[in-house]
């Protein structure tokens, strides 16, 4: 687990390498194995034998994270407390050994395998683009302990701390460095080994700010007037950003702000004791759920077809070169996967390849790459006008306009190249697959890959099964999405998919309640400080409202006789119709448009919807725009749509934004509570109409133990 290496300078190398895991983790049994350790530096020191300790990892990463199961189980505040001292106690041994301590990091070291790192002296990171640094802990609704909060303010001061500490990032070698977080870089394993020694050997004295009288955190503490003025401007700024849905944001603020008044050792049992209110929080087990345990379930192989080998992807065909087509082409050489762009003529996919050359120059300003990266990474992309050049290819997708003829010409240009087993995908936002896949000799090779805005940011792909579509093509379009670094869900082929189907549901909600008389500006601030990314009138504008009426419409197909027409649907023939505002596209629907993008609510909105609700019933309304979308979700489970709760869960976040803190649209439900949700449901369904009655699947749903599947493929 802990092995020792001492050479003839005195130098002891501590490496990390836990038996039977692909990865270190800071748990209770690493730390109980770490005091044996620790006195057997202390007593070489008293010999004087010692002059320093270098920290590394067998492994391929530094040090993963804290045990998130033990988070997730855990629901006693003062067993959490406790357990955050003794990894402070860790923390307070590993820096103060007598010696200086290097923390030489050669692979990714996140969460408390950073925190390990900010307690040694001097970090030094290899130069390698792959590794990432950071303590994302704020993903899953917590913050660090250990009084690693407190050193990050120490390092960086209050300011300057907090977006690192809140953003949640995983940071580049390069961007580490930049913000301070680290102290150099290494070119080579060996050099990183190198300047560990060398450092230690020309810092023999060295000791951190806070166990040195006369030291103070940079630019000040809270009681600094001027620290004080911007600590309210970062408090106001962080109730704007998440609506007051970040409990664990605050804290970290919190925390620095009553830090910075009192001793080191009283500022760790501060943080220590607000960790322990945040694990026990209902966010907080929410997003360990969802963004660990369904995570790792569909990582894993959840819903991936049974008996096909992995299928390594060595070049990419894209048609198509605008902003879509790019930013898949940058989703994969950034994996090292080369591309070739292909559109109506080579100028034009040469236009794309500028677009694509321009963000991978952001990355480089960011610190994702090196800049000498820059041209071997950009020759990874060929253009052509020719779709003979896809004839290497491992898998084509066309993200041409949404118009079948012509993705239905382009799919079967490019299969006419391909060999008998190669990939054609489609990335759409709303055509059947299966219709597609007619233009096809082999449409059991055809599948729908639906990427979302902007493609090499976003994680999630829509893997969308046509009738026709192969098991051994499902898996292989799992396997490409994995190598990208994307999560892939399966869904049925079907109008609007998953994701564009129950988001609908929440826009139609919205503007259900306009028509109902509720004010514009409540609907809107109402879906925004529920967690939802933008409201429900501002997000039907963005995506056109004729699109959201032909959702509607193609559920009305769909429904057959159980369909009842939404409320929402006379709003929005009247928007298309007599008012002419079909969205944003004409600057012109539910917001008004000015210069350089700004809007505002279009004021005509309470001239022909008058506001007759003054007073409200706020959870009653919440309710209504979270359950729209929950119970949607629902349907499309009992339809085989989609086929498990983490898929899901993790649709739903990534998707079209559900709020995180609640954990996704299935993990909601047991949030809520199934007996109050049921109940809820039903007087809305009496009160509101058939759209929120509750499918029969629930009860198979709620039949199973809580996230089985996902706890199975942790196990």
């Amino acid at each position: 687990m802990i092995r020792l290496k001492k050479d003839t300078d005195n130098i002891v190398t501590i490496i990390f390498d836990m038996a039977d895991r692909e990865h270190n983790v800071i748990n209770h049994e690493i730390t109980d194995a770490f005091l044996p350790v620790i006195q057997h530096l202390q007593d070489e020191k008293a010999q004087g034998v010692l002059k320093g300790v270098i920290l590394t990892s067998a492994k391929r990463s530094f040090l993963s994270g804290g045990d998130l199961g033990y988070l997730y189980d855990a629901n006693d505040p003062e067993v959490l407390f406790n357990a955050a001292e003794k990894l402070s106690r860790f923390f307070r041994d590993l820096e103060r050994p007598g010696v200086p301590v290097v923390a030489a990091i050669a692979g990714n070291a996140l969460g408390t395998g950073f925190e390990v790192a900010l307690s040694c002296h001097h970090r030094i990171v290899l130069d390698d683009p792959r590794v990432r640094v950071g303590m994302p802990e704020v993903n899953l609704g917590l913050m660090p302990s250990g009084g690693s909060v407190v050193r990050m303010m120490w390092l960086l001061g209050i300011e300057k701390a907090f977006p690192v500490l809140t953003s949640g990032r995983h940071y580049s070698p390069q961007e580490a460095l930049k913000v301070g977080i680290i102290d150099s870089l290494a070119s080579t394993p060996k050099e990183l080994l190198e300047k560990a020694k060398a450092w230690l050997l020309s810092h023999p004295d060295w000791r951190r700010p806070w166990d040195q009288e006369g030291e103070s955190i940079p630019a000040g503490t809270a009681d600094n007037p001027a620290v004080i003025a911007r600590i309210r401007e970062l408090a106001a700024e962080l109730a704007a950003a998440t609506y007051n849905n970040s409990p664990a944001k605050r804290a970290i603020l919190n925390v620095m702000v009553a830090g910075s008044k009192v001793d080191f050792a009283t500022a760790c049992r501060i943080e220590n004791r607000r960790f322990a209110k945040l694990v026990c929080s209902r966010r907080a087990k929410n997003m360990i759920s969802t963004f660990w345990m369904d995570y790792l379930s569909i990582k894993r192989g959840l819903n991936r077809p049974l008996g096909y080998g992995m299928f390594r992807v060595k070049k990419v065909g894209i048609i198509g070169s605008g902003q879509m087509g790019s930013g898949i082409t940058i989703a994969c050489i950034q994996y090292g996967i080369p591309v070739v762009l292909k559109d109506a003529s080579k100028a034009i996919a040469d236009k794309g390849r500028e677009y694509v050359a321009q963000r991978i120059d952001e990355l480089i300003q960011e610190g994702t790459f090196h800049p000498s990266e820059r041209e071997h990474i950009l020759a990874r992309v060929v253009t052509t006008e020719d779709a003979a050049d896809f004839a290497d290819c491992d898998i084509v997708i066309e993200a041409v306009y949404e118009s079948p003829q012509l993705k239905k010409k382009v799919a079967r240009e490019a299969e006419d190249q391909l060999d008998t087993y190669s990939v054609v995908g489609t990335n759409t936002v709303s055509l059947p697959i299966t219709e597609l896949a007619e233009a096809c000799r082999r449409p059991e090779n055809y599948v729908g890959l639906h990427f979302f805005h902007p493609a090499d940011k976003v994680p999630l792909i829509e893997i969308i099964r046509g009738k026709k579509t192969s098991d051994e093509t499902i898996a292989r379009a799992i396997d490409f999405a994995q190598s990208i670094m994307k999560i892939p869900i399966i869904v049925k082929d079907g109008w609007g998919f998953f994701a564009g189907r129950v988001q609908n549901t929440y826009i139609l909600e919205g503007i259900a309640m306009l028509q109902e008389g509720y004010p514009p500006a409540l609907i809107e601030n109402l879906g925004r400080q529920l967690g939802m990314p933008r409201g429900p009138l501002e997000l039907a504008d963005d995506l056109g409202l004729h699109l959201v009426l032909k959702y509607e419409e193609q559920a009305a197909v769909h429904y057959g006789e159980r369909y009842v027409q939404h409320p929402s649907v006379a709003v929005l023939k009247t928007m298309l119709g007599e008012l002419d505002r079909p969205g944003r596209v004409r600057k012109a629907g539910f917001y008004a448009y000015g210069e350089e993008e700004e809007r505002h609510l279009w004021p005509g909105l309470q001239d022909i919807w008058p506001i007759q609700h003054r007073t409200y019933d706020r959870t009653v309304l919440n309710d209504r725009l979270l359950f729209s979308q929950v119970i949607e979700a629902l349907w499309c489970m009992q339809e085989k749509v989609i086929t498990s709760a983490a898929a899901a869960n993790l649709g739903s976040v990534y998707g079209w934004g559900f709020p995180r803190e609640k954990g996704g649209v299935i993990r909601f439900i047991h949030t809520y509570g199934p007996d109050n949700f049921i109940g809820q449901a039903q007087i809305y369904q009496k009160s509101l109409g058939q759209r929120f009655r509750i499918p029969s699947v629930l009860r198979a749903i709620l039949a199973e133990p809580v996230f089985k599947t996902a706890k199975a493929a942790v196990e």
